[in-house]
């Protein structure tokens, strides 16, 4: 009977200094590799945020493309009767599109009128 307990008193002992160097140990690993978890956390967090801001952006932007296709819709038949919109930013000398649609009426007047 004494020797079953004292056998029970050393395999207790063994195994608390064993789960106890585990738990050490254990602590030890996570103190050590903390920043490198840490940095991956944030990494994937800063990855999830910029996918985020990725979408926004996209989103805005296509909606911009579509404000400025219908807006250049509208100004379009100005540009081509007046020629408003340019603001002399070219260097070059150019026709506005009143002078190249009177061209390309004449032509067409010119050429029907030989072949009717």
């Amino acid at each position: 009977m004494i020797d079953t307990v004292e056998n029970n008193f050393h395999m207790h002992r063994v195994n608390s200094s064993s789960t106890s160097s585990s738990s050490i140990l254990l602590a030890v690993i996570l103190v050590l590799t903390f920043p490198l978890w840490f940095g991956f956390g944030m990494g994937f967090f800063g990855l999830l945020i910029g996918a985020v801001a990725a979408v926004f952006g996209i989103v805005i932007g296509v909606m911009g493309a579509l404000i400025g296709v219908c807006a250049s819709l509208i100004a379009l038949p100005f540009k081509i009767l007046f020629g408003f919109g340019d603001w002399e930013w070219h260097e070059f000398h150019h026709f506005n599109g009143l002078g190249v649609l009177i061209i390309i009426i004449l032509a067409v007047l010119i050429v029907k009128k030989r072949n009717g």
